[in-house]
């Protein structure tokens, strides 16, 4: 008969991966087994990845951040053999998340590259209901994947960080040199809004993610070393940070602040409910809508075009400056009407521009 962890031990040993800890500090804390750490982990990130599938769908968000973190599996890509497997070598996670509500609400771990940015946008949009203004890196095959999955329903602008060092002119090696201009915006399609385009807050999901998984230390020998546990560490991070660990913005967990679950997620909660998720239909596209106005803010006409290729809206109108109520013309006056002025003579000067 095989031997099962009891569920007390199963919720202690993923307590530790959740918080940061790796494979062999997670053996020595519980007392269990390097393999049947990554058996669980296996079969908790598989069925989180499930769960995440099943309740993350339906969100409806006014701004969406999109971007990749890199990550590799057993070795970096500049020293990957022609021999090798294919999961050896980066695998980068693309990450896109609701920036009012801090969800995560599309992940996909993959090669850096234009097949798996079609996929996770392609999932990104099957997951949303409304119209989002979108914002992600220079990453040049965003363009094509947007354009191809929203069709038109997207306000989408790119975000630029310029980070290359160049030398100083002058002898003074104390300060940086200048990187001017340090952000470039370009809209892309749509009418994003440039004064409120950014990634920060995807890029600060990264640095949490660096410090949940262990996986993702730089400069350390806790790396990935089969992509299969990769992924698993990766969906088990989502999902403990959707719905188990509060955000310190909102005091409330990202799921909770979008109206997916009522409550904050124990980790033995998450555990229960990952082992028992049952494989499901990816979510399917739907007609987006367009996002409410402000509170106080006039609607701007829109149509929707056929064949679910966007809108048709008004951008950019305002409301008609009142004019002032012309006079009436007052009465010519009485009598003979007065002599008209002589007209004065001035000499023009053709230096002067008269």
């Amino acid at each position: 008969m095989a031997h099962v962890l009891p569920m007390a031990k199963r919720v202690e040993v993923v307590s530790h991966l959740v918080e940061g800890a790796g494979i062999r500090p997670t053996t020595r804390l519980t007392d269990v087994s390097k393999p049947a750490v990554l058996s669980l982990l296996l079969r908790v990130g598989e069925g989180c990845e499930r769960l995440h599938n099943r309740l993350v769908r339906g969100v409806d968000c006014v701004t969406v951040q999109v971007d990749e973190i890199w990550s590799y599996v057993q070795k970096k890509q500049a020293r990957v053999q022609p021999g090798d497997s294919a999961e050896v070598g980066e695998a980068y996670v693309f990450v896109g998340m609701a920036s009012a509500s801090k969800l995560v609400i599309s992940y996909r771990v993959g090669k850096r590259d234009e097949v798996n940015t079609a996929a996770f946008i392609k999932d990104l949009r099957a997951r949303l209901v409304s119209v989002p203004q979108l914002y992600s890196d220079g990453w040049a095959p965003y363009v094509a994947a947007v354009g191809s999955s929203f069709a038109g329903s997207a306000d989408y602008a790119q975000v630029v960080k310029n980070y290359r060092r160049k030398g100083r002119k002058d002898d003074d090696h104390r300060y940086e040199p200048p990187r001017d201009p340090f952000i470039t915006k370009t809209p892309v399609f749509g009418v994003p809004d440039m004064k409120r385009a950014s990634t920060s807050h995807v890029e600060r999901q990264n640095l949490t993610i660096r410090m949940h998984i262990r996986r993702f230390t730089r400069l350390c020998n806790g790396f990935s070393k089969r992509l299969p546990h990769h992924k698993a560490a990766v969906a088990l991070h989502m999902a403990f940070y959707n719905f188990c660990r509060p955000h310190e913005a909102h005091r409330v967990t990202p799921a909770m602040e979008a109206g997916l679950t009522d409550h904050v997620w124990s980790v033995e909660e998450l555990v229960a409910v990952a082992l028992a998720e049952a494989p499901g239909e990816p979510p399917q596209p739907k007609a987006l809508k367009l996002p409410e106005p402000p509170p106080g803010a006039p609607t701007a006409p829109a149509r929707a075009l056929p064949n679910g290729r966007g809108f048709l809206r008004l951008v950019g109108s305002a409301p008609a400056t009142p004019v002032a109520p012309t006079p009436a013309p007052e009465p010519p006056p009485s009598g003979p009407p007065p002599a008209p002025e002589p007209r004065r003579m001035v000499q023009l000067s053709l230096f002067n521009g008269e």
